[in-house]
């Protein structure tokens, strides 16, 4: 082998060379951020980054960290925080570095929005893009403040409530992020303060009108009707609107009511959140919007009808605010019980299944109930059948057994199989097909808010502000609403139970349990135990069916600390790096 010597001059020169291209590269058309100044779809790419950290992009199925499900994944994060391992070291509930990450994004985008020329050869246009476009930015800073402080806030070790440090700026440097945390109430003041300035900016809903009588309050100085819907038509569908910031502005006002951050329980504040809630209700009729199929959403005839791009008023009444539309089969290969080539992950618990009243109304619990202990699923309000497999119901047309050695969909049959006696069913798709040999996928949306929440949300603090029956300045009650969402689900009428409960205590409790079925799997849960301050430790229960015995039994302990726990913790290396104050208890 011939081996050639290189001369050490010509290396040390290579070197030098190399080197002075390391530290001095030459142009290779990468983009640099003095483009945002000059094109726009670059900076608004900056807008677009902080929409792709919104939690409910995906549902976080948090359920199985509470009493409503259990999941067969030993792995699962969600498991390990329910049963002793949710620390400040690990947290798969938090929400501190992708909320402030888009934050920075938003204040980014603020800080070129009016300079970025949008349409230079337009001024009218050109103002319209800057209105929306910095209204988008507000309003998504301000949810990101909601989910802070919905994760986040607390009581400090030093004994006050807390909120977040508020950054209303891009910061450049780390130093900067060292910022104490501001108090809860004005965590909460600076949330209000950008989803308001959002709402003098944005139109309350997007899509096209066809003449200038048609334009909403603040456009009506627009002479120019294409412009606006060149700006605010049918092609900003899916972004954040002005009456999507006031849903999340109402949100934020039940989260400031509720018991956990409502010591004094100030009926004020629950006044101000049934209140925000009836304005975005308003805006579809109050409770004759409620949609009849809402509770069926995800649904093959209501998901087929959702349009790819079109806003919700176009395709589907129940969505306030939804992603686009997309097609795989996901849901359905996680979830699904073996049998239908599933890896049945998400087990519902026992204590949900008994959540579930009689088709008449009454709860299990109830001698009216007519409920037969030896046929537990018979006569049940529909939304069982609906939401959840049981033991001999249907699923994409088989029968699914799940008593003890009645197969592989049997409880612990296999890995996958439940350990509750129990499969999920709600948010999948039965037309969907994982047999490996044959598989088919089809169209899902996740949702970010739905019309059913919000009328729940009412309920509730309509009944803290006023009583089961009252109204305030609104037209219908916590009652009314209830009886309307129970009177979709199919609870035979007249609702005999629904009538007989009196009083804001027991009102409460069947608003609460109401939330907690039309919900269920959604990601509400995990939250609403917290921020109602009841305890975290229900024991989760299955059922085990031996030659038509039904058996319940305890599958998990939970391993919560209620002293502290219903609030979570700020990630301990923030804690460490800008020594800020932890939640007590972390």
């Amino acid at each position: 082998m011939k081996i050639f010597k290189i001369p050490l001059f010509v290396l040390a020169a290579s070197l030098l060379c190399s080197c002075e291209k390391l530290f001095n590269p030459n142009n290779d058309n990468h983009s640099t951020l003095d483009r945002v100044y000059v094109d726009p779809a670059y900076a608004e790419g900056l807008l677009i980054k902080a929409y792709t950290y919104i939690p409910t992009n995906d549902y976080p199925y948090n359920e199985i960290a509470t009493d409503d499900a259990a999941t067969n994944d030993k792995f699962s994060a969600h498991l390990r925080m329910a049963t002793g391992g949710w620390s400040a070291l690990s947290n798969p509930e938090s929400l501190w570095d992708n909320a402030n990450r888009a934050i920075m994004y938003a204040n980014q985008f603020l800080d070129v929005v009016e300079i970025v020329p949008w349409k230079y050869t337009d001024p009218q246009l050109n103002a319209l893009y800057i209105r929306r476009l910095k209204g988008e930015a507000l309003a998504l800073r301000g949810m990101f403040k909601y989910y802070l402080l919905r994760n986040h806030g607390g009581y400090g070790s030093n004994g006050e409530l807390l909120g977040f440090p508020i950054y209303n700026e891009f910061l450049a440097t780390p130093e900067q992020f060292a910022t104490p945390r501001s108090s809860f109430a004005e965590s909460l003041k600076s949330t209000y303060d950008d989803l308001d300035s959002a709402l003098a900016l944005l139109s309350p809903d997007y899509g096209n009108i066809g003449s200038p009588i048609d334009l909403p309050p603040g456009f009506t100085d627009i002479t120019d009707i294409d412009k606006y819907n060149t700006v605010f038509g049918e092609v900003t569908q899916q972004r954040i609107s002005g009456r999507i910031t006031l849903a999340i502005k109402a949100r934020t006002a039940l989260l400031a009511a509720s018991p956990a951050f409502n010591s004094g329980n100030d009926p004020l504040l629950w006044e101000n959140a049934a209140k925000l809630t009836a304005d975005v209700l308003a805006q579809i009729g109050g409770i004759d919007g409620l949609d009849p199929k809402g509770n069926i959403f995800y649904l093959k005839a209501q998901v087929d009808n959702a349009n790819l791009t079109a806003g919700d008023k176009m395709d589907i009444p129940e969505m306030l605010w939804r992603r686009p539309v997309y097609t795989n089969r996901v849901r359905e290969q996680d979830n699904f019980p073996p049998t239908l080539f599933g890896r049945g992950e998400i087990n519902p618990s026992q204590n949900l299944v008994d959540a579930f009243p009689m088709k008449n109304g009454y709860p299990i619990t109830e001698a009216a109930s007519g409920f037969d202990a030896a046929n537990p699923y018979t006569g049940r309000d529909p939304r069982l059948a609906l939401y959840i497999v049981y033991n001999g119901s249907k699923m994409r047309n088989t029968t699914i057994n799940t008593g003890v050695g009645a197969g592989n969909d049997g409880l612990d049959a296999l890995p996958s199989s439940t350990r509750t006696g129990y499969y999920l069913k709600k948010l999948l798709r039965e037309d969907v097909n994982v047999n490996p040999v044959s598989t088919s996928d089809q169209k899902h949306f996740n949702t970010h808010i739905r019309y059913t929440e919000l009328f729940l949300n009412y309920a509730e603090a309509a009944n803290e502000a006023w009583g089961p029956d009252g109204t305030g300045s609104q037209t219908y009650s916590a009652r009314n609403v209830i009886a309307a969402i129970r009177k979709r689900a199919g609870i035979t009428q007249p609702d005999d139970y629904l009538q007989s409960v009196s009083g804001k205590d027991a009102m409460r409790q069947l608003i609460h349990n109401e939330r907690r079925l039309e919900l269920c799997f959604e990601g509400f849960r995990f939250w609403d135990l917290r921020r109602w301050n009841v305890s975290l430790n229900e024991p989760l229960k299955g059922v085990k069916i031996v030659n038509g015995t039904y058996e319940y039994f305890t599958v998990e302990e939970r391993a919560y600390n209620n002293s502290y726990m219903h609030y979570g913790p700020l990630p301990d290396r923030e804690i460490s790096k800008f020594n800020l104050i932890q939640n007590k208890g972390w």
